[in-house]
């Protein structure tokens, strides 16, 4: 099971946490597990390379465990930008969500 948690201040994302395989298929193998790091891991690359945000990061490829901060201190075009990436980003992981909901755990706050 791969849980997922979406934190939201004043309705912008602010935080993700994400740990563990989704046990969906075998390791290598697990296109659920799979199709959650490309979409986290893709909203990351774009808040690093093309909204060029110096977002904290941590990553634990053993456990399958990826978190990202975005800065507070950040340009209102930037937060604009990262709203556009993050959204998308929890667009993909609520489709995913309903349809692998066996396999994933989704949490907005």
């Amino acid at each position: 099971m791969t849980d997922i948690k979406v934190k939201r201040i004043n309705n912008s994302i602010v935080e993700v946490d994400a740990n563990g395989h989704t046990g969906y298929g075998e390791q290598g193998e697990d296109i659920v597990c799979a199709g959650v790091s490309t979409l986290i891991q893709t909203a990351l690359l774009g808040l690093l390379q093309v909204v060029a945000i110096n977002v904290k990061y941590t990553v634990d490829e053993n456990t399958g465990s990826l978190r990202f901060t975005v800065p507070q201190n950040i340009t209102q075009a930037e937060r604009h930008d990262a709203d556009v990436v993050l959204n998308t980003m929890l667009c993909g992981l609520m489709d995913l969500y309903e349809q692998y909901s066996d396999y994933i755990n989704l949490e907005v706050i």
